[in-house]
């Protein structure tokens, strides 16, 4: 239970779910209840596909290009805690700048759920978990992640009333803080990363 609740956690705050509401709601804006419903139903489902897929094909595909899972971790480690930098700065994720303003007939999938949901660093991240858990612990990542996704999924549906509620400083704070979570995990997967390679030296 105590893994399914921290690996909720984790996934929960590697979303950024409160930079992801600002994009929604800004992506969304004028459209109708519905609309935006329809907008975060696609959104989330085309962001549970590419998370499964990259949380049960991260082991292969680092056997497949011959790439370590600690040399991973490092990459996965700077991507996220840019990213995170990115957000603690600006309230917006590096990779997401000015997407707001484009216009597109249909913004769920891409710019809603790639990059914004799943942006760089989640995918180097996602790749780094599951690859690291194995067996039940992955049924239980899966899990996790799922009820992530599902949480961020209220809080689009519910975005109108945080809005009211919070206003655009109010979501920005958040994001900030969100930021400061996501570079404490971001140095953690880099250490752990360093630190396999330096075992077999200390060895």
């Amino acid at each position: 239970m105590s893994l399914l609740i921290s690996t909720w956690i984790k996934f929960f705050f590697l979303f950024a779910p409160f930079f992801v509401l600002s994009m929604f709601l800004a992506l969304t804006r004028g459209e109708s209840s519905s609309s935006r419903k329809q907008v975060a139903n696609k959104a989330i489902i085309a962001s549970v596909a590419i998370s499964i897929v990259l949380l049960f094909f991260g082991g292969s595909l680092f056997a497949l290009l011959g790439i370590t899972l600690d040399s991973f971790r490092i990459g996965s480690g700077i991507l996220l805690f840019m990213s995170a930098l990115s957000l603690v700065r600006d309230g917006t994720r590096n990779h997401a700048v000015g997407m707001p303003s484009e216009e597109r007939d249909d913004v769920s999938v891409v710019p809603l759920a790639v990059p914004t949901i799943i942006g760089p660093a989640t995918i180097g991240t996602i790749l780094v978990y599951g690859a690291e858990l194995q067996g039940l612990e992955l049924f239980i990542g899966l899990c996790g992640l799922l009820l992530a996704l599902g949480t961020l999924a209220i809080i689009l549906y519910s975005g109108s009333l945080i809005e009211k509620m919070l206003g655009r400083t109010g979501l920005n704070v958040l994001s900030k803080i969100t930021g400061l979570i996501l570079a404490a995990m971001a140095a953690q997967i880099f250490m752990s990363g360093v630190m396999g390679f330096l075992q077999p030296v200390t060895h």
